[in-house]
């Protein structure tokens, strides 16, 4: 009976520690389930600035570095092109004109020209022979600026004012009825008050920033007499400089300084391959991320660390650089592939100066034809080919007809310009590189009202010889149409620019 008895309270007794552990066991699930769910709960990030990137150290293969080196060359290229630019002409001693022909100033100025660019420049592709040129590079921290626009009456101008990613912060000309006063252009560190006498105050969201005056000149010889005047009054000056009054200057007696050195039959080089990765972590440092560029800015700089601590990994980034370049940079240098088709072999960008992420056309722009004005001052529209889909060349002959009442319909003014196979002018014996409405006075209507131009490297006879637009010798060439101030026809294309036709 008591060894009965005893195995009863030992059972008893353990089945007691039993429901004991049991209790403490379902106790533990539940406090490590809950610890799990609550170890899962990770807050989300509130901004950019919280999502982690590639943490230091981290193994990167050869393959990976040169994938994130293409697109940071892509994205880079415009904006490392600008900088060098204004590196270039940082340390002049006053507004000039570079080579004696391109108009360069150092920051907080700007200088101007007084006649139509010479045709041997080679600071930047694709000038033009229809406007008065005027430039400048701003570091607007340090110098907040006066740009001081005169009384244009009815002639056609704009300003052009871009930040350091070739983007408009400001629209300022006839087209958008800026008025003759005194504008105060800022950088993003500007804290002060706009000072009596201003008209408005204008921000860029990077410190360097570029300011081109552009104002419309025909080709009569009355009136780039007339607007000499005019252009005395252009000028741009350290807001420590402003008194309120209307200052001007003799731009003709502007000194010359040496052009870049490596100047030669193309565009100046403004970015090295070889260089491009010393420059680019400067760049980055300068231009903040646009929103949403917060992760590409922390993917360039993850591997530009690395490459700061490995010679391999520089090496890498250096070589995916001159293979970008070739592969990648080049191919955008030709027309047709920059913008969209807008109709008979014509190509144009419908969102210049304002590329937000749009990298491709930013970089393709920058390579072909740098400094778009923003589409509703200028739209431009180029071709490499004729109505045939060959390539122009000036071994043969070409017509370009507008139909009557179809030349570009703008309320500005239009042209039709030839560039060589660099993008440039080749000098010809007419000293004319462009025809359009400042040549209104000479250029000729067919008997039914169109207007017939001819494109080719020998004259097309006296009585064609005013519509004629002379093309370099046995070389490839492009066409390019500039609508300033377009009309809307010309913006949602319902307006078509005519057949490029070969004669035979």
């Amino acid at each position: 009976m008591p060894t009965i008895l005893n195995s009863a309270i030992v059972a008893s007794s353990n089945l007691q520690v039993g429901r004991s552990l049991w209790r403490q066991f379902c106790f533990a699930v539940v406090v490590v389930s809950a610890a799990q769910v609550h170890a899962d709960q990770v807050p989300p990030p509130k901004s950019a600035t919280e999502v982690p990137g590639t943490p230091a150290g981290t193994v990167m293969t050869k393959e990976y570095v040169e994938t994130v080196g293409r697109m940071a060359y892509l994205w880079g290229w415009p904006l490392v092109n600008n900088y060098n630019r204004s590196e270039a002409i940082k340390n002049l001693p006053e507004p000039g004109r570079m080579g004696g022909i391109v108009p360069v100033a150092p920051p907080g100025q700007i200088s101007m020209l007084t006649d139509y660019i010479d045709a041997e420049e080679r600071f930047v592709t694709c000038p033009n022979q229809d406007t008065v040129y005027g430039a400048g590079y701003q570091r607007l921290n340090s110098k907040p600026v006066i740009v001081q626009v005169p009384d244009f009456g009815d002639r056609f101008w704009t300003y052009q004012l871009c930040d350091a990613r070739t983007d408009a912060f400001c629209n300022m000309g006839q087209q958008n009825g800026t008025k003759p006063g005194f504008y105060l252009i800022v950088g993003p560190e500007w804290q002060g008050k706009k000072p009596d006498g201003v008209t408005e105050v204008y921000r860029s969201s990077t410190d360097l920033a570029v300011i081109f005056p552009r104002v419309f000149q025909s080709d009569d010889p009355a009136d780039k007499a007339a607007i000499q005047p005019l252009l005395s009054q252009i000028a741009v000056y350290p807001l420590s400089e402003f008194d309120g009054t209307m200052k001007t200057k003799d731009w003709h007696k502007t000194p010359a300084f040496p052009s870049p050195a490596g100047a030669g039959s193309g565009e100046a080089k403004w970015v090295v391959p070889e260089k491009f990765f010393d420059e680019l972590p400067q760049v980055m440092k300068e231009i903040p991320p646009l929103p949403g560029e917060e992760s590409l800015y922390a993917q360039f700089q993850g591997v530009l660390d690395a490459a700061a601590k490995d010679p391999k990994i520089k090496a890498i980034l250096t070589q995916t650089a001159i293979d970008a370049e070739e592969s990648l940079i080049k191919p955008l240098f030709e027309f047709h592939n920059n913008g969209r088709p807008v109709g008979n072999g014509w190509n144009s960008p419908s969102n210049g100066a304002a590329w937000g992420v749009d990298y491709l056309s930013r970089a393709a722009t920058a390579r072909s034809n740098m400094y778009d004005n923003a589409p509703s001052t200028t739209r431009y529209i180029y071709a490499d080919y004729d109505s045939t889909g060959a390539r122009l060349n000036s071994a043969n002959k070409y017509t370009v007809t507008f139909p009557k009442g179809q030349t570009p319909p703008v309320e500005g003014f239009w042209s039709l310009t030839l560039y060589n196979d660099k993008h440039l002018f080749s000098p010809n014996a007419l000293n004319r590189y462009s025809l359009g409405t400042k040549n209104a006075k000479t250029l000729k209507e067919n008997a039914d009202g169109s207007l017939t131009l001819y494109v080719q490297s020998e004259s097309p006879g006296a009585e064609h010889e005013a519509n004629w637009l002379p093309t370099p010798k046995e070389a490839d060439f492009s066409l390019f149409i500039r609508a300033y101030w377009p009309k809307q026809a010309v913006l949602d294309g319902s307006w078509t620019p005519p057949k490029i036709e070969l004669q035979k």
